[in-house]
């Protein structure tokens, strides 16, 4: 089971430089139309993890009016992008350098060493970086 991410110091930035005033928390998230929260950031973190919410549902601090996307705050999602692992497993993934991107450096040892468990590994990690249900080192889902 993985560990939920480590809150970011407050007051971060988002992965695309824009600013998250407040990114400590506590947040509000729009679902369907309906406010949920106060939530803290480790019960945001484990509904990232839990798929539910997605990287693009709105979320606001307590302290801001303005919705930003889950991606944008800072350390919730990995900043590791889903297509670029997709891709990394189906071309490489008989060497571990999809394993190797994700900070997974013993994973990638390993595969590298067994090509890929003969190909079965790699099949298998392919199949579960589609569906996402593989996450970081850090335990993240990807954005």
């Amino acid at each position: 089971m993985t560990q939920p991410p480590v809150p970011p110091p407050p007051g971060g930035y988002g992965y695309g430089g824009s600013p998250v005033a407040g990114s400590g928390g506590p947040f509000y998230v729009s679902v369907l139309g309906q406010e949920q929260g106060p939530l803290d950031f480790n019960t945001l973190a484990q509904m990232a993890v839990s798929n539910q919410i997605k990287s693009d549902t709105p979320v606001r601090t307590a302290d801001s009016q303005q919705y930003i996307a889950a991606k944008d705050v800072p350390g919730l999602y990995s900043d590791k992008e889903w297509l670029t692992v997709v891709l990394l497993s189906w071309l490489t993934g008989v060497f571990g350098v999809d394993r190797f991107y994700l900070g997974q450096t013993g994973l990638g040892v390993g595969k590298l060493l067994t090509c890929g468990g003969c190909g079965i590994w790699s099949l298998y990690d392919l199949i579960m970086f589609a569906l996402r249900k593989q996450h970081d080192a850090d335990g993240r889902p990807f954005r």
